[in-house]
């Protein structure tokens, strides 16, 4: 006899999975391959082509359900929220293993750590009390005890400040001159822009909700999310097919970051309401991304996410009002900010890597010198207060957009070279800013966010080059520029000339 290993139940239409070897009821499997894409018991990837039917005797056929008025459909419906309670029981017992385990690991460490320090403390005492009478014992005086000399508790380290004054002299000295890659799109191309593709159901439908969104730089179909059900997810747009999962976080996912290419393994990076950012690496031997580190460095939730332009380095923001930057080849944290007199709401780095944009919650952008830690200016637009929820630099090395008012319906372009709002982008009545993104060219700039998506020409124009509808979380730009990315609720959309 056969014993469902979701429901432990049996069976009526009993499947195994052929990586793992359980046993499952059929719609519940089916269901949780759809909702997670993995094997409930080990969390390995399954799919749907991986269970197998098992011909258990005896066997009947299940009836043909009928129209939604009869007693058989009632009962089928009262099957299905049956189901749905069954595997939601069975998600929250596994939450509650895990989180079990993970308290009593941080316990046994606790304990661990409070021995190490006494034992620690007792043999200081002891060294004291011996050096103590030696020294009465010979008639010299005992000397207290003298600080030794540390570098400065919020300096920037020598290493890290000469990694950023690298790469400033690296980027500055061709960005003048760079060429534009052959065969990017042009602002013509942005005007065709059409729909060309949908996908629906991402992330979990409880709590549903997709906060982040990149695509991959060297597969131009493959995008990572990062969504309310505090989860991480790898997507393949040609397959449509979820390639990875990744768990860990307590709480909902705010931002997500891709470190590729480089002298380092792929890198994916979260920023959560739980106040940490998780980093996972590619491991080839198994084709899957692996936690590598986990950085608690914050108090508040941490709630922005930048890859320096040299790929060592990433940035975060927090709100309780800090930020810091941490190594991503020793995955130590190399700098951490003493704390500024409003929180943080967003991060941008300057496309030449010297500069961080970091928006407040009084209406300001302040600009740090990461080779110094130091405010170099702060950035405030006219008005009210409010939270900067969006901040992003262009690659002419010169602009930067933040939103320009309380309500969201403007966008403001700043020149960095005078410290001043030159243009404002009018986004019409009831539209709210959530993200802001320059394309490589700096030749356009979008902006989604309560009201649709829009995409503007950043110069005297201020062109409305395209635009439509449906509130949107996150965007982004794809290959060549010839694409643009859109986040919202659970579906991402895409937009193609």
């Amino acid at each position: 006899m056969f014993f469902c290993a979701i429901s432990g139940e049996v069976p009526t239409d009993p499947v195994v999975a052929q990586p793992s070897g359980h046993v499952y009821e059929r719609r519940l499997i089916e269901k949780y391959i759809a909702e997670n894409g993995a094997d409930p018991i080990t969390g390995g990837k399954l799919e749907l082509s991986d269970i197998i039917t098992v011909k258990a005797n005896p066997s009947s056929a299940p009836p043909r359900p009928p129209n939604f008025t009869s007693v058989p459909a009632i009962l089928n419906a009262l099957q299905n929220e049956w189901d749905a309670l069954v595997l939601e029981t069975f998600t929250l017992r596994q939450q509650y293993n895990a989180t079990r385990q993970e308290l009593s690991h941080a316990l046994y460490q606790q304990d661990a750590a409070t021995r190490v320090v006494a034992r620690l403390l007792k043999e200081r005492d002891n060294a004291r009390e011996a050096l103590a009478n030696v020294q009465s014992s010979m008639g010299i005086a005992p000397v207290d005890d003298v600080e030794m000399d540390a570098e400065p508790a919020n300096a920037v380290p020598e290493d890290t400040a000469a990694i950023v004054e690298a790469t400033l002299n690296d980027l500055s000295a061709t960005r003048k001159r760079r060429k534009m890659v052959e065969g990017y799109a042009t602002v013509d191309t942005v005007r065709s822009f059409e729909p060309k593709q949908s996908i629906p159901s991402l992330h979990a439908s409880s709590p549903a909700g997709i906060n982040s969104i990149v695509v991959s730089s060297e597969s131009p179909d493959v995008f990572i999310t990062g969504g309310n059900d505090k989860t991480v997810q790898v997507y393949d747009a040609s397959t449509q097919k979820v390639l990875h999962t990744l768990k860990g976080h307590t709480k909902k996912v705010h931002h997500v970051a891709w470190r590729e290419g480089g002298d380092g393994i792929p890198l994916i990076i979260s920023a959560s309401a739980d106040k940490t950012s998780r980093v996972w690496g590619y491991d080839e031997s198994s084709s899957a991304y692996a936690p590598k580190q986990t950085f608690k460095t914050h108090k508040g939730e941490v709630v922005g996410l930048g890859i320096h332009p040299s790929k060592r380095l990433v940035a975060l923001a927090s709100a309780d009002k800090t930020f810091s930057l941490h190594d991503l080849s020793t995955f130590q944290t190399v700098y951490h900010s003493d704390q500024f007199d409003t929180p943080f709401h967003s991060l941008a780095f300057h496309p030449d890597g010297h500069f961080l944009g970091l928006g407040k919650s009084n209406g300001a952008v302040v600009i740090i010198d990461i080779r110094t830690g130091s405010a170099a200016a702060e950035l405030a637009a006219d008005g009210e207060a409010f939270s900067v929820e969006a901040v992003t630099f262009s690659e002419n090395g010169w602009q930067m957009a933040a939103p320009g008012s309380a309500e969201g319906e403007t966008v403001a372009l700043w020149d960095l070279r005078k410290q001043k709002a030159t243009m404002g982008l009018d986004l019409g009545g009831g539209f709210k800013v959530k993200s802001l993104s320059f394309d490589y060219s700096a030749a356009w700039i979008g902006v989604g966010g309560i009201g649709g998506l829009k995409l503007f020409a950043p110069n005297k124009t201020k062109e409305e080059l395209w635009s439509t509808d449906g509130d949107v979380t996150d965007i982004a730009f794809g290959h060549l520029g010839k694409s643009v990315w859109a986040a919202g609720g659970r579906e991402v959309r895409i937009w193609g000339a």
